[in-house]
C-alpha cells in the first residue's frame, strides 16, 4: 500500500490538535500505514503535543485503543484508515479517514464484462473510496445497468461496508442481482458475498482491474459446513468474549452459553483481546470454540485453528436452532456494533 495514493490530511492533523489544546497524543494506524507513524509523529509534536504511535495491529474502528489511552495518560487518540463506529466514552477520538486519491474508471469499465449476466447491481465501498460512488454509478448507469446504493444508518456513509458490517449491501439485497465492490483485494468482496448470498465482482482501483470472488467464497463456505460438523461432535465448549472495545459482546455470550449448556454440552466463559491458535492451544480439553468477538477471526482464519471456532449463527445450527439452509440464505453477517 503506497501512503502517496492517500490523503493523509496532515495539516488537519497539526490544526485539530492545536484547536483541542491536546498535550499527549496516540496515533493508530492500520498496517499498510503503520510505517508513516513516524512522520505523523513529528508533525504531531511539532503542533506541541507528546506523540505516541501504537505498534499494535488495528483491524478496524472497533479496535479502539481506548484501554492504551487511559492507561498512558492520552488526551487524544487519531485513528487512521476508518469512520466511527463507536461512543468512544471519556477520550476524545480525530477520525482521518485515508481517502484513496485513485479514480475507480479503469476498475469498473473493466468490471462491466464481469456483470453480463445481470441488470440490476448494488454498489458498494469501503470508506476510502464512498467519494467515488457516483462516478462509479454513472459508469454502470451509462453501461445499462441500474445501480442501488444501500443506506441502513450503522455505518457513516451510504453504499459503505466494513469488515464485519455489511448491512448497506443488505438493505438492497433482494433488488439487486450481484454486487460491484470499488476497493482493493478481496477481504471486504469476500464478506458482501457472504453476508448477501450474492455473486460480487471485485474493482480494484490500485491495480485497475477487476475479478469475482466465487471461488474464494465457495471454498470458504465448504470450510464452514466442516467447521459445524465437527462442531456437532464436540461436548466441550468455549465461548470467546473479545475484549476489544468494539468486539465485546457479553450478554450474547451468555445466550449462547446457556444454548449449549441446554444441549448437553458443557460452556466455559474466556475472555481475552486477540483470539490466537497460540491462546486457544492453552485449553485443550476444549473441543470447540464459538467467537462473539470480531467473526472474520473465525471465517478467514480457519486454517490457522486446529479445532473449530465458530459464529453464533453456526452455534445455533450446532444446537438444532437453525438448519444449514437457513444459515446460508441468512448469511454469514449480523450487524455486530
Amino acid at each position: 500500500m503506497e501512503t502517496k495514493t492517500f490523503d493523509l490530511e496532515e495539516k488537519r492533523l497539526e490544526e485539530e490538535i492545536i484547536k483541542r489544546e491536546a498535550k499527549r497524543v496516540l496515533i493508530q494506524l492500520p498496517e499498510g500505514l503503520k510505517d508513516e507513524g513516524s512522520r505523523l509523529a513529528s508533525i504531531v509534536e511539532q503542533a506541541g503535543a507528546i506523540a505516541i504511535v501504537s505498534a499494535d495491529p488495528c483491524y478496524g474502528a472497533c479496535d479502539l485503543v481506548t484501554l492504551e489511552a487511559k492507561n498512558l495518560g492520552i488526551d487524544l487518540i487519531v485513528h487512521y484508515g476508518h469512520s466511527p463506529m463507536l461512543k468512544e466514552g471519556w477520550t476524545q477520538v480525530l477520525y482521518i479517514e485515508a481517502k484513496a486519491k485513485v479514480s475507480p474508471q479503469v476498475a469498473v469499465r473493466r468490471a462491466i464484462p464481469f456483470l453480463e449476466n445481470w441488470s440490476k447491481i448494488g454498489l458498494v465501498t469501503t470508506v476510502q473510496h464512498v467519494h467515488t460512488l457516483e462516478e462509479a454509478k454513472k459508469l454502470l448507469l451509462k453501461s445499462g445497468k441500474t445501480v442501488a446504493i444501500g443506506d441502513a444508518g450503522h455505518v457513516k456513509y451510504s453504499g459503505q461496508v466494513t469488515g464485519c458490517d455489511y448491512t448497506n449491501a443488505k438493505a438492497v439485497s433482494k433488488e439487486v442481482e450481484a454486487f460491484l465492490l470499488i476497493g482493493g483485494g478481496r477481504f471486504h468482496a469476500i464478506g458482501v458475498a457472504l453476508a448477501t448470498v450474492k455473486p460480487t465482482i471485485v474493482a480494484d482501483p490500485y491495480e485497475g482491474r477487476a475479478y469475482n470472488v466465487d471461488k474464494e467464497v465457495r471454498k470458504i463456505v465448504n470450510q464452514r459446513w466442516g467447521s459445524i460438523s465437527e462442531g456437532k461432535e464436540a461436548k466441550k465448549f468455549g465461548v470467546l468474549i473479545g475484549l476489544k472495545s468494539g468486539q465485546r459482546r457479553l450478554e450474547l455470550a451468555m445466550e449462547i452459553k446457556e444454548k449449549l449448556e441446554k444441549s448437553g454440552r458443557n460452556t466455559t466463559l474466556l475472555a481475552l483481546k486477540e483470539i490466537t491458535p497460540e491462546a486457544l492451544f492453552q485449553f485443550p480439553h476444549i473441543e470447540a470454540f464459538v467467537n462473539t468477538a470480531c467473526p472474520r477471526v473465525s471465517i478467514d482464519d480457519k486454517t490457522r485453528f486446529r479445532k473449530s471456532v465458530l459464529t453464533p449463527n453456526e452455534t445455533l445450527v450446532v444446537v438444532g436452532e437453525m438448519s444449514w439452509e437457513e444459515l446460508c440464505k441468512k448469511g454469514w453477517f449480523e450487524n455486530t456494533t
